[in-house]
């Protein structure tokens, strides 16, 4: 891991920990993941691709070792600014942006906001938001709820949570334990303010952006993950540049189940949109 000292930075609070692996001549990416995960799952992915990247993988405000850092950081705009100056700090000007379900939504508010430093998008089970307000309002309720559980009591919501049918398919892959104990090493607080502040109920709906996203752009999802099957569908009809694909015996949490699936279609992409 790698962190900014504040008298280069002039940062009062810590900034995001990444990690980088690779050889910098390669092409740069940045990974960022699911909401109560941390840099080191993308581990299988990022070894499986380590001769043909420059790969940072990023702790997400309140997740990994990415605590107690400024309170506007647990927010849309502040998790994208937090991404740019990690992006400063390592030294990269332009990279393809990986991101997973949260990590999605980020990557997609960053490539929006910070265009001339994405060269590639690729979403996995991610969302562009929610475009009614009734419907971000009662999220937000949702998330607030949620948030209480966890600081209450983390491993009950982790049992809760894993039992929602959006992640049915980790029992089929016999993911679930595994799921749960790495989980259940977050800090409650953190991930709590994570969730109610990063929560599709306070971002704004970004439908109507995506016809300004001008880069090739992979949209990935599993075959039984019905909810984000039919959101991938509808956000590639008003991309101008996207690609499509549904993996077969996945559900929400592609990179998990089907890690070599998720390698091989981001190879095929980054080969023929180059």
């Amino acid at each position: 891991m790698r962190t900014c000292e504040p008298a280069v930075c002039d940062r009062q609070t810590p900034m995001l920990q990444y990690s980088i692996q690779g050889a910098p001549d390669q092409p740069s990416f940045c990974f960022l993941h699911g909401f109560m995960g941390r840099s080191g799952d993308w581990a299988p992915i990022v070894s499986a691709l380590n001769a043909e990247m420059y790969a940072l993988t990023v702790d997400l405000p309140g997740h990994g070792a990415s605590l107690g850092v400024a309170d506007h950081y647990y927010s849309m705009e502040g998790a994208t600014q937090a991404l740019a100056d990690v992006l400063d700090d390592a030294g990269i000007d332009r990279c393809s942006l990986v991101g997973y379900s949260m990590g999605g939504r980020i990557a997609l508010y960053f490539a929006l906001f910070h265009p001339d430093r994405v060269r590639r998008l690729i979403l996995e089970s991610a969302s562009p938001g929610l475009p009614d307000e009734a419907e971000r309002a009662e999220r937000r309720a949702l998330d607030a709820d949620r948030a209480a559980r966890i600081r209450a009591d983390l491993e009950g919501f982790l049992g809760e949570w894993y039992r929602q049918p959006l992640f049915a398919s980790l029992e089929a892959h016999e993911l679930v334990e595994e799921m749960v104990a790495r989980r259940r090493t977050n800090d409650p607080d953190e991930i709590a303010r994570a969730l109610e502040g990063l929560s599709p109920g306070r971002q704004p709906s970004l439908w109507e952006h995506l016809p300004d996203v001008d880069v090739p752009t992979l949209l990935l999802t599993g075959a039984r993950d019905e909810k984000y099957r039919g959101i991938t569908a509808e956000a590639q009809s008003r991309l101008a540049n996207a690609r499509r694909v549904v993996v077969p015996d996945a559900g929400h949490n592609v990179h998990a189940e089907r890690p070599q699936a998720f390698v091989s279609h981001l190879v095929r992409f980054l080969h023929t949109c180059s």
